[in-house]
């Protein structure tokens, strides 16, 4: 049996990122597999690249790793691109777009937000039919079968349910999660590269992490959009929602 640990939406967090990983170490999880957004938000985008580059053996590209490279005359964006440096941003632009493999019988698709686009939010509340497509394979996958397993990120919110016989799950956030105030991150285990129906087990796991450390390096970091990025990271809450 292999455990994979799937990361999601760091966006610049470091000691949320460190706190995950000793963790995924204490379990003794050899594989890590990420769903992007990397970078943004947070004050440590560059040490946070560096680190999941030595860590994670499959890393796909999110939207803020897709539109940050790009040229921008943003100065919150400018701000980022400057941290990161050009060598780390052609290590976003290159980031495939999606993971895919066989576990325990099953075919297994991992994306950011949807098969089709890093930009295509698909929220748990969602129709049915809208979170249902999201098994289907686009000219963007590796395959072009359905999956029987489909995981992805971008919201911010963990969840699983089960949709037609098939296993839909969202990873939540490790740096910027939007549920809890506790990074987020899932446990998928069964035997890689198996055809057979065999067992398989899928875990959320919550960590804790010092939130005041990750408000000083911000703090400190002399980034933009300090205010509201410290409220989301201790309230658990998007800037304009009410308290």
């Amino acid at each position: 049996m292999t455990k994979i640990a799937i990361l999601s939406d760091l966006h610049g967090n470091l000691p949320a990122l460190e706190a995950v990983l000793d963790d995924i170490d204490s379990r003794g999880i050899e594989e890590i597999y990420c769903l992007g957004d990397l970078v943004g938000k947070g004050p440590s985008s560059d040490l946070v690249v560096d680190l999941i580059r030595r860590r994670s053996r499959h890393t796909i590209r999110g939207n803020w790793d897709q539109f940050l490279p790009r040229p921008t005359d943003s100065e919150t964006l400018l701000w980022h691109q400057r941290l990161l440096g050009e060598e780390r941003l052609d290590y976003l632009r290159a980031l495939p777009f999606s993971i895919e493999f066989r576990l325990s019988g099953r075919y297994v698709r991992l994306f950011h937000a949807s098969p089709r686009s890093v930009f295509e939010r698909v929220q748990p509340w969602d129709d049915y039919r809208e979170k249902l497509s999201l098994f289907e394979a686009s000219d963007l996958s590796v395959e072009p079968v359905a999956a029987d397993i489909a995981g992805y990120g971008d919201i911010h919110n963990a969840y699983m349910q089960h949709m037609d016989g098939r296993l839909l799950f969202n990873a939540g956030s490790v740096g910027n999660p939007l549920d809890t105030t506790q990074a987020s991150y899932v446990i998928l285990e069964g035997d890689l590269g198996e055809r057979k129906k065999t067992r398989f087990d899928l875990t959320f796991a919550r960590i804790p992490y010092d939130i005041e450390q990750a408000v000083r390096q911000a703090e400190e970091s002399g980034m933009p959009e300090l205010a509201p990025y410290v409220r989301e990271l201790r309230t658990a809450r998007y800037r304009g929602l009410p308290d």
